[in-house]
This record gives C-alpha cells, structure tokens and sequence, in this order.
C-alpha cells in the first residue's frame, strides 16, 4: 500500500510540470533543443597523470606515442592537443593533457596496441593525495 501512496504522489507531483500551454516566440520558457547522441558526439577530456619520481624524463615519449597512436587508428580529433607540465608543492611532477576523442565510444573501442600504451602509463604513475596515479573525465570546451 505504502508502494502505490508513493507512486500516487510521484505522479501528482509531476502533473503540475506538464502543460498544454503552447510556447510562443515572446514566452519566457523556450524549448530545449533535442539532445544529440551522446555516443555520436565528440567527447573532449582531461586526463591527469601523477608520474613517479624517475618516469618524467621519458613521460612525454611515451604520451606523444599513445597520441600517434590515437591519431593513425582515428579516435581523436587533431585538435585541441594540449600537454602541459607541473611541478607540484611536494616536488613531484604531474601533466595534464586535453584532447577529443572522435566520439564517446572510442575509448571503449580500442585496440591492443592502445591498451598496451594505456598499461605503459599507468605503470609510470603512481597514487598520490589521495587520487589514482591517473585519472580523467569529461569537459566541455568553451571556445572564445
């Protein structure tokens, strides 16, 4: 009974938002633009690397490869390309770069040889305050 009372007051709560109102041109509500497929659209990220003491020197080899990588297989888009390193408070060293990927599926598409350049970073890096060795998610690129 409890179950069929919540389902009840879900639904009387949503009611109010639908409306049959039509929205004009001089509305202060506008239509919200159909969203594209996430999985179809270009996905640009940000991955921090966190490098061991001894890996820095040969770091940007190795990301220049995974970016060739990326490049001959068509799974990110030529720009933008940003690598950027930073020395931290406690010395040690961190990149981050900023790429897109074609698509939101590419990452789940990769081949073996992207796999074994993602192993070879990870080995590289390490698990520092608090936060995984390398980490990485979506952003929205605002262009000027």
């Amino acid at each position: 009974m409890k179950m069929v009372t919540l389902l009840l007051a879900g639904l009387l709560l949503a009611l109010p938002g639908c409306s049959t109102t039509p929205v004009t041109q001089n509305s202060p509500v506008k239509p919200a633009k159909p969203p594209k497929p996430a999985k179809d659209t270009p996905e640009t990220v940000i991955v921090t690397y966190r490098v061991q003491l001894g890996q820095e020197a040969g770091f940007p080899a190795l990301l220049a490869r995974a970016w060739g990588i990326y490049r001959q297989e068509h799974l990110v888009e030529s720009q933008p390309h940003v690598i950027v390193k930073e020395l931290e408070a406690d010395g040690n060293i961190r990149f981050v770069e900023i790429f897109t990927w074609v698509n939101h599926t590419a990452p789940e598409q990769a081949s073996a040889s992207v796999r074994s350049i993602w192993s070879q970073e990870m080995v590289a890096c390490e698990p520092r305050d608090g936060h995984q060795g390398l980490e990485g998610g979506e952003v929205e690129l605002i262009k000027p």
